[in-house]
């Protein structure tokens, strides 16, 4: 049985793009475990990190409209501004690595690998399916990964092969082989307006599906939502054993699934065992993040 205090945040799924060699985390030993939120605050985000003491960094300004992604620790934030360039906002200042990113809708946010080194985006431009780029936290050369019909909130399998995202207008989540660089459309899942993760082979997809008469949203990274678990493969929807009602799930590299549960005073974790898909743990979180997102699992 996989322990929560033993699992790394960079561990989660959005791992290193295969347009390099993948890396995937090791686990550490931890006395608490961790997270690291977020929450929209004036013109920007705030992103707030957990573990021991609380940290808080801010991005936005420039025309920013929700496109960001934290860093797996906490300690960056990759952003894009009204003149389609890609930044990392760090402790230190703020950085442009890129040029070219699309600009415009929330939905277009940029995905962190496992180990905060690289950075997939999508390019601006008018073709149905778009070309999604990875860039280096630094800057560098941008690499095509390949092109996708799933371009909103971007995220990686663990193993650094598939990246996942739903379609502009909400019509199905879309899987890009970043070896192959072919995409696909994922069976059964007819209406979604978040992707949240991906197990680590990329076998199963945790979004936030909707019917034809729900509200679509205006594509904003949601500080909540309703986790619902697909095959990739079949389209089959995978029962979430945990009761009780679920605001958020994450996937550990381990492929350990954790279940956020709301709370009247603090939000849990239910946390799944990868093999067994049972309850393993059961976690509370700190009473402060019970309004925030939840972005990330620390050590």
């Amino acid at each position: 049985m996989k322990h929560l205090a033993l699992a790394v945040g960079v561990a989660l799924a959005v791992s290193t793009a295969a347009v390099a060699s993948p890396a995937v985390a090791s686990s550490r030993a931890a006395t608490t475990p961790g997270a690291v939120y977020f929450g929209y605050k004036g013109a920007g985000v705030e992103v707030t990190t957990h573990q021991g003491g609380w940290s808080k960094l801010s991005a936005g300004g420039g025309g920013f409209v929700a496109q960001f992604a934290a860093a797996p620790d906490g300690t960056k934030i990759a952003w894009i501004d009204g003149k389609s360039r890609l930044h990392v906002k760090s402790a230190s200042g703020d950085k442009v690595i890129a040029k070219n990113a699309a600009y415009g809708s929330p939905c277009l946010t940029p995905a962190w690998t496992a180990d905060g080194k690289r950075i997939a985006y999508v390019v601006k431009g008018t073709a149905t399916a778009a070309t999604v780029n990875v860039v280096g936290a630094k800057g560098g050369v941008p690499v095509t990964a390949g092109r996708t019909l799933g371009v909103c909130h971007l995220a990686w399998s663990a193993d650094g092969r598939t990246l996942a995202g739903y379609a502009g207008d909400a019509r199905g989540v879309h899987l890009l082989d970043t070896r192959t660089h072919a995409s696909r459309k994922v069976p059964g899942i007819k209406l979604v307006n978040h992707v949240d993760g991906l197990s680590p082979d990329g076998s199963r997809v945790l979004v936030n599906a909707i019917s034809a008469n729900d509200p679509g949203g205006d594509g904003s990274w949601p500080l909540a939502f309703t986790p619902s678990l697909y095959d990739t493969r079949t389209g089959r929807k995978v029962a979430i054993p945990v009761r009780g009602t679920l605001i958020g799930a994450r996937y550990l590299y381990d492929g350990t699934l954790v279940v956020r549960v709301r709370g009247a005073k603090e939000n849990t974790w239910v946390v799944l065992d990868p093999d067994t898909f049972k309850v393993s743990q059961r976690v509370p979180e700190p009473a402060q993040a019970r309004n925030l997102g939840l972005l990330n699992v620390l050590g």
